[in-house]
């Protein structure tokens, strides 16, 4: 089965080995993404605007491996801060509100501590 490989932005995916996106038949997995400028300025401030930017990186994987965000099936949220869930989840409804993929939410540790969230997510190809 072919695989192929969607590149991003972030400075870990060198580091680390890791795709942003990689397709595989009808299956687009985006890896967790942070809240990372594609420019290497910092991230924004609140959880609300890194998970949309989060959601920006996301976008334009999507778009390369050919699918988008209508075709998400699954979205894996990760928080900081429990209390963070409102602003994180604002974001992800004004994308997935209609689509309603599944969805899971953890709280927990960023590899970077300005980070607030990350979010990676399963999609199909149209």
């Amino acid at each position: 089965m072919e695989r192929r490989l969607i590149a991003g932005h972030s400075p870990y995916e060198s580091i680390v080995g890791f795709s942003r996106a990689v397709v595989v038949g009808n299956m687009v997995h985006v890896a967790g993404t942070a809240p990372i400028p594609a420019d290497g300025s910092p991230p924004p401030e609140g959880a609300y605007d890194q998970l949309r930017l989060c959601l920006d990186i996301i976008g334009e994987a999507l778009a390369r491996a050919g699918s988008g965000f209508e075709h998400v099936v699954r979205t894996r949220v990760y928080v900081t801060d429990a209390a963070l869930w409102e602003e994180a989840g604002r974001a992800h409804g004004e994308v997935f509100g209609a689509i309603r993929p599944a969805n899971t939410t953890v709280v927990t540790a960023l590899l970077d501590p300005a980070w607030k969230v990350e979010i990676d997510v399963d999609a199909v190809l149209p």
